[in-house]
């Protein structure tokens, strides 16, 4: 077995542990839920409507959608958001399937039990319940296998899970992280499919019973132990310090840069990745995270709803007094590049057109695609350089970061916004086209910790402010994104410059 390997299996505890937490609890709450709105239904038929109306409608919702939503409803990220999101979700099998399991039980079976002398509740019990039990079983069966995919979903809002696999993986271009993740959610979904059928099938017969009981028993022994490893103490300094990162590969290399530079002063240290720009601002504004890289152009404008453009060294000094001021942010400074946006097409295409600044572009805009993250088109800072440039472009295309290199170098888009330290720049032959407006604000990395941050940790992080140029980001991001190297490996590579090390 590789390094690359080991690697990702070292992880497979925390995701599987954390996924099955997630699946379990939104399971229970589900049922909890759905299982007696749906004998309502069947007592009150006016609810019937309603009830399958709400419980269909939260199916219409994107689930990723559904997921974002919950963090400023709730105002938190992680675990709760998640687990309330798959609970809706997992809702409606559960409620379509009672309902339609109850109201098929034989009529003449239920006048035969009211005879009996049976009363309403009785009927329920004794009669419909267990009629209908393969019906409701089988939509159990369905939400499972719903609520065990959409949970690889709920990496972006902070709840630790099999995604972080895939969203890491597709980001940095591995492989094997996307596919252990995929094979271990369809396993676990596998498994507790088998394992309610084997509780269905326990019904019927009482070795088979005993099994299925061993089963639960084992799997409830997994989840403590998962749950164990997830929730190790804290180490004798203090409490762990988590540190977030956004969904891209740059983000990863400096959380885990962060966690280095801690771990080596003696202090624990976890990192939560892929959140969204707005979510991880958030989280560390109230203490959900207590560091992560951000850039002061996206602050400039996405929190501070600045349009004006002044120099980089004005924008990071007022952004660190609002930070402060407003939100109890520490910044604890620069850590010495830009990673600024910016837009690039092929070389050739460049040289064809005669394209070398913005402007120029301008004019040849009508009939190109431009291709952007899918954060980019709903900034503000494409507003602002849409209408200063004038730019229309024939379509505007959101993908993945990482897939938006690739599709400019295949021709499959023109134009795309790019980040200036991607190493892929170079690597597929891009030009980077200047702005000669200043249309788009400094975008400078800096690290920013939360209010409660202890003065240790301030201490271990202050030898990377100033220390790494654009040419050693720009080298640690191609490690990743083109020769394949695992972030680990790109995060000592900037702890060597950081030390000084050879």
């Amino acid at each position: 077995m590789t390094d690359a390997w080991r690697e990702q299996l070292a992880l497979l505890p925390d995701y599987l542990g954390a996924h099955l937490q997630l699946t379990i609890v939104a399971l229970a709450a589900g049922l909890l839920i759905s299982v007696p709105s749906a004998i309502a239904v069947t007592r009150m038929r006016i609810l019937r409507g309603p009830v399958l109306a709400v419980a269909g409608a939260i199916q219409t919702v994107p689930s990723l959608a559904l997921l974002a939503l919950m963090v400023p409803l709730l105002r938190t990220i992680g675990f709760l958001p998640a687990v309330i999101a798959l609970t809706l979700y997992s809702m409606l099998p559960v409620i379509r399937n009672t309902v339609t399991g109850i109201e098929e039980v034989d009529g003449d079976l239920i006048e035969a039990a009211r005879g009996l002398g049976m009363t309403p509740n009785q009927v329920l019990r004794l009669v419909q319940l267990p009629l209908a039990m393969p019906v409701i079983i089988a939509g159990v069966r369905t939400a499972t296998v719903w609520v065990v995919g959409i949970a690889t979903l709920s990496t972006p809002v902070g709840a630790t899970s099999l995604g972080n696999y895939i969203f890491t993986g597709l980001q940095t271009q591995n492989h094997r992280a996307v596919l252990l993740g995929c094979l271990s959610a369809a396993a676990l979904a596998l498994a507790l499919d088998g394992l309610i059928r084997g509780v269905e099938v326990a019904s019927r017969s009482r070795r088979v019973g005993l099994a299925g009981a061993a089963a639960v028993v084992t799997l409830l022994i997994g989840l403590g132990v998962a749950s164990m490893l997830i929730d190790r103490p804290p180490a004798a300094h203090g409490r762990r310090i988590t540190i977030g990162a956004k969904t891209f590969s740059e983000q990863y290399i400096l959380a885990k840069l962060i966690a280095m530079r801690l771990e080596d002063a003696g202090l624990d240290a976890s990192t939560v990745e892929s959140l969204g720009s707005t979510i991880v601002f958030d989280a560390l504004a109230t203490g959900r995270i207590d560091a992560y890289v951000d850039y002061s152009g996206t602050i400039w404008a996405n929190h501070m709803q600045r349009r004006d453009m002044p120099a980089a060294g004005v924008v990071l000094n007022e952004m660190t007094e609002w930070l402060r001021g407003e939100r109890g942010i520490i910044c604890l400074g620069p850590l010495g590049f830009e990673n600024a946006y910016a837009l690039a097409l092929p070389r050739e295409t460049a040289a064809r057109l005669g394209i070398g600044t913005i402007a120029d572009l301008a004019a040849h805009a009508p009939e190109l695609t431009m291709g952007g993250d899918y954060e980019f088109f709903g900034r503000p800072e494409w507003a602002a350089l849409r209408d200063e440039y004038g730019l229309r472009f024939r379509d505007e295309v959101a993908m993945d970061s990482t897939l938006m290199y690739a599709a400019a170098r295949a021709g499959e888009v023109d134009v795309i916004a790019a980040f200036s330290t991607d190493g892929r720049l170079a690597a597929y032959d891009l030009t980077v086209l200047d702005d000669p407006r200043g249309a788009l604000p400094p975008y400078d990395a800096v690290l920013l910790l939360g209010r409660d941050v202890a003065d240790d940790v301030r201490a271990a992080l202050s030898p990377l402010i100033g220390a790494i140029d654009d040419n050693a980001m720009r080298q640690a991001n191609r490690l990743v994104d083109v020769d394949g190297r695992p972030v680990s490996e790109a995060a000592r590579y900037l702890l060597r410059i950081v030390e000084g090390a050879p």
